[in-house]
């Protein structure tokens, strides 16, 4: 598997240099397919046992698309890039695990913390490691309310300027879809629909908002990496946008009066910053009976899968 060009060359900065698994070393060396996995997901998206079993579901599917996973984590002041079984039934079952975003990585390695990687610091340690290719549910975006609330995800602003292909079903669907995609317009992220025109909405496979450019095909997805790559110019992510299953998304019905509910719960409870998002995700969950999180979980084992798909063309 090539190493990224966009990526910045890593400096020997000791242990605060990012620690590659071996497998994933020995097939960065070899260049095959290496896919980098989020970690927040085992950590905070799911209940236990439950979260560690799907860990390894996840893992499972990118070996069965012919690739190595790199789930990410900190551990101890560590950057791992890949884990062993044992660190990722640590990261599954430790409740102090912290949350990390990509500006949390600094002081989380000069303290010694352990903790999961969001998009944004999985991206980041990701193209870092010379891994092209990164799977995960969503993204963050654009909040509602973004004019009173000016509340933006790190995600996009970390992707502008990092090279590396994301596998996801579009944005979280609490957030502001409309304004989400201006905004990575506005930033140069670049934008494919999967094998569809409409950007996917999360628990959705539609949030009803058309994307400009559609591929049909891990190879034509390759073709766009390494076009992108030979044009040059500014790093920034390309997001293949993979909708989930009409059959397994959440009911638009439900999904949509549940959502009203859950900002109304938000504004009346002064909910604000970054408690939002999982304020909300867990109201939809709770008062969907769980469906929310079976449809999530449906749209991250298929975009694990066709990470594993794209890594794997690409190495080819």
């Amino acid at each position: 598997m090539p190493t990224n060009p966009s990526a910045p060359a890593p400096r020997d900065t000791g242990r605060h240099s990012p620690v590659l698994a071996a497998e994933v070393r020995d097939a960065l060396d070899r260049h095959r397919p290496v896919v980098a996995l989020e970690s927040t997901i085992i950590s905070h998206g799911l209940p236990r046992p439950r979260n560690l079993a799907v860990a390894r579901e996840l893992e499972e599917l990118v070996r069965a698309a012919g690739a190595v996973p790199a789930t990410i984590a900190v551990l101890d002041g560590r950057a791992h890039v890949g884990l062993t079984a044992a660190q990722l039934e640590r990261v599954a079952e430790d409740p102090a695990m912290r949350k990390l975003g990509h500006r949390d990585l600094a002081p989380a390695l000069a303290l010694g913390a352990s903790g999961a990687t969001t998009v944004s610091a999985t991206a980041f340690l990701a193209a870092r490691a010379g891994l092209e290719v990164f799977a995960t549910g969503g993204l963050g975006g654009v909040h509602r309310e973004w004019t009173d609330t000016q509340d933006e995800s790190a995600d996009l602003r970390l992707l502008a300027r990092t090279g590396i292909t994301v596998v996801c079903a579009g944005v979280k669907s609490i957030l502001d879809v409309p304004a989400t995609l201006q905004r990575l317009e506005t930033l140069g992220v670049g934008v494919l629909g999967y094998g569809t025109a409409e950007f996917p909405g999360f628990y959705l496979s539609s949030s009803g908002e058309p994307v400009d450019w559609t591929a049909g095909t891990p190879r034509e997805v390759v073709e766009v990496m390494r076009a992108r790559a030979a044009l040059g110019g500014p790093p920034a992510a390309l997001i293949v946008a993979n909708p989930v299953p009409e059959a397994e998304q959440l009911d638009p019905v439900v999904h949509d009066r549940v959502l009203a509910q859950a900002l109304d719960a938000c504004r009346e409870h002064g909910v604000v910053g970054q408690a939002v998002t999982p304020f909300l995700l867990a109201y939809l969950t709770r008062e969907t009976g769980g469906a929310s999180l079976e449809a999530n979980l449906a749209a991250v084992r298929g975009n694990v899968r066709l990470a594993g798909l794209i890594a794997s063309a690409a190495a080819r």
